[in-house]
């Protein structure tokens, strides 16, 4: 998955309240070329979107999060016509999968996430 000579690294935008598994995350996606952006809760992370920066290639997303939820970030990125394209990765430890999968994500996970299984669903799922 590591980039080309020459072209854009990616991003990957990481909507997670819980800090050990940022951290992980923050350790492993760089060394596949990843940008990495962090926010803790889903009203952070639409705030980020909404700055006016480079949007990111994709966004792994836990559901059960303080300040806004998981669920409520993706109602209102679905309802912006351009965060909307945005791909989605739910990672949750929520056990009702008729629930989560309410989250219209493009694949989901489960927590605790195998790191290998996460790097080959966000290979699929960037191309």
């Amino acid at each position: 998955m590591r980039q080309a000579p020459g072209s854009r690294e990616r991003t990957v935008l990481i909507v997670e309240d819980d800090s050990d598994i940022t951290e992980m995350l923050g350790l492993l996606l760089p060394s596949e070329g990843f940008e990495v952006v962090r926010a803790e809760h889903g009203a952070e992370a639409l705030q980020y979107l909404r700055s006016g920066g480079t949007l990111p290639d994709l966004i792994l997303l836990d559901l059960m999060m303080p300040v806004m939820s998981g669920w409520e970030f993706r109602d209102r990125q679905l309802t912006d016509p351009e965060l909307a394209k945005i791909p989605v990765i739910v990672m949750t430890g929520v056990g009702d999968w008729d629930q989560v999968l309410t989250a219209r994500a493009d694949a989901y996970m489960t927590k605790p996430v195998d790191f290998g299984e996460l790097l080959a669903t966000v290979a699929r799922v960037v191309g």
